[in-house]
């Protein structure tokens, strides 16, 4: 088998078990961590807490967080998407009415992956107790992407790959930049 073989094999068996195995209290606090989440507006809320709450520690964090979600939604959003047409998971993998309420964009790669697991990532480096709480509902959401049939395992993978990228570049471009100006 094939490595895009085993991956398609891979997707199908864990989207399945995940949209099947999940008890339903759980999969009900997936969705509303997701909600949440729907339109950046949970990263927004922290960004203000952080901000409000953590002093000079808070705002960096607070700012490294919104920046690299940015930069990942940008990637994953604005350009992935643009560029991969991916069919969301079939309908009957996926065994309860969540399915139904899928977006229409490319299934690759998770936007919402990407930007819970970069701002999540950007957050920790100044803040680690905040980072660490932010990797919760993170989790949460790349978890609720896939038991929802909105998306297949290696979109959230990819998503998240995205965002640890964001972060990375949130956290090294102005080194870099200063460095080549140098």
């Amino acid at each position: 088998m094939g490595l895009l073989a085993g991956v398609r094999d891979a997707d199908r068996r864990l989207t399945k078990r995940a949209a099947a195995g999940i008890p339903p209290l759980i999969a009900t606090a997936l969705s509303a961590v997701e909600e949440a989440a729907e339109s950046t507006k949970l990263w927004c809320a922290a960004a203000t807490v952080m901000a409000g709450m953590g002093g000079w520690r808070g705002r960096k964090a607070a700012a490294a967080g919104l920046t690299a979600l940015v930069v990942a939604q940008l990637a994953s959003n604005g350009v992935c998407k643009q560029l991969t047409h991916r069919s969301r998971p079939p309908k009957e993998w996926v065994p309860h009415d969540e399915v139904d309420d899928r977006p229409d964009s490319s299934s690759f790669p998770s936007g919402h992956t990407a930007a819970a697991v970069a701002f999540t990532a950007a957050v920790a480096p100044s803040w680690p107790a905040a980072g660490a709480l932010c990797a919760v509902p993170a989790t949460m959401i790349a978890v609720e992407r896939v038991q929802s049939g909105a998306h297949y395992p290696s979109d959230v993978a990819t998503g998240a790959a995205i965002g640890l990228a964001g972060a990375w570049l949130t956290r090294h471009a102005p080194r870099l930049l200063l460095h080549h100006w140098h």
